[in-house]
């Protein structure tokens, strides 16, 4: 019963550790395992009522601590479960375009398995990520269809491919925070009057195998964010964000954005890990403004790498109101702030 005890009490407590703020990977890590955490702690719940429950004080204040976690937890991912009430999207639209977005795994070798994705989506952007020159070389076959591509192969694992059927415009390939770690943004014609905003975004992790801290991953979704207030239009986010969106700094980004996620009300679509069902979070994300809305998303089959693939169909609202940008207040403003200045 002892190690029950340390376990229960550990897993109350380290719910609450992202809380803190502390940027070190070890405190953000309970952020991206919820789901799991809540499974966790209904089982270690169910063993203290089996296992000789005797109504002590101790073991009420443990299972009150797994309450108060549980309901904590579900408080932040419930809007993102398909039981959570929302109204579907069904606005007139003038025009519409569609992308199918996946980490597809540097030292993946399927790449049949992934062309035979990108030809079933069918989608007029393909985004790669952590692609090399090999897999340049290999999606060569794609450049048939989709005749123009911005490229940036890297062998770092965070290399980036995009390729479209229809010209890109204002392309700029941009190294936000980190020499090595690319963004694209580019505008995408949907009609003659119409153009949608894309930017494609790859920030490394936190992890005890590449940045210890979030630092460098947080400013980069902040620098993005206040590029996205300054652009007036109908702007997409898309990409592996290596964050899951209910954590502090994505919320924030949501926030300073007043971008919208799709996934609301849909379910989690978790991308990540393709390879083992009961450790998968949602780390690839779409955010879209106000003026937009997504008719359609859909998770790839398993294609060889540790992500499954996402495929999005944006649809422009007809007569669409440009929205403001939300207030901040001083404290979120001197965050955002803080979060830039600590990587520059």
């Amino acid at each position: 019963m002892i190690v029950l005890y340390i376990v229960c009490v550990f897993f109350s407590i380290s719910a609450f550790l992202p809380a803190i703020e502390n940027p070190h990977w070890f405190f953000r890590t309970a952020d991206f395992v919820r789901l799991q955490s809540i499974v966790i702690e209904v089982i270690l719940l169910g063993l203290l009522l089996l296992l000789g429950w005797e109504l002590s004080v101790f073991e009420i204040i443990v299972a009150l601590g797994l309450l108060v976690s549980i309901g904590y937890q579900l408080q932040k991912v419930f809007r993102y479960s398909s039981i959570y009430p929302r109204k579907k999207p069904s606005f007139p639209s003038v025009g519409k375009a569609s992308i199918f977005a996946a980490n597809i795994l540097q030292d993946n070798k399927s790449f049949s398995s992934f062309l035979k994705e990108v030809n079933k989506f069918d989608a007029d952007l393909v985004l790669t990520m952590e692609s090399n020159q090999e897999w340049e070389n290999k999606l060569k076959s794609l450049e048939k269809e989709y005749p123009y591509t911005v490229k940036i192969p890297l062998e770092n694992y965070y290399g980036m491919h995009l390729y479209s059927k229809k010209e890109l415009h204002n392309v700029s390939t941009q190294f936000q925070v980190q020499d090595d770690v690319p963004s694209i943004f580019f505008e995408f014609l949907i009609d003659t009057n119409n153009t949608i905003f894309f930017t494609c975004l790859h920030p490394a992790p936190p992890s005890p195998t590449e940045n210890e801290t979030s630092k460098e991953r947080d400013a980069e979704l902040m620098i993005t964010g206040k590029k996205i207030r300054n652009q007036n239009k109908p702007t997409i986010v898309c990409g592996d964000m290596n964050d899951v969106v209910w954590s502090r700094t994505t919320r924030l980004f949501k926030k300073m954005t007043g971008m919208i996620d799709p996934r609301v009300g849909r379910g989690f679509f978790p991308t990540y890990h393709a390879g083992y069902w009961f450790m998968r979070f949602p780390l690839d994300h779409l955010f879209h403004t106000e003026d937009l809305f997504v008719k359609k998303m859909e998770r790839s089959k398993y294609f060889g790498s540790d992500h499954f693939g996402m495929y999005y169909e944006i649809h422009l609202k007809k007569k669409a109101k440009k929205a403001s940008n939300p207030k901040l207040d001083n404290k979120e403003k001197v965050i955002i702030k803080e979060i830039i200045d600590e990587t520059k």
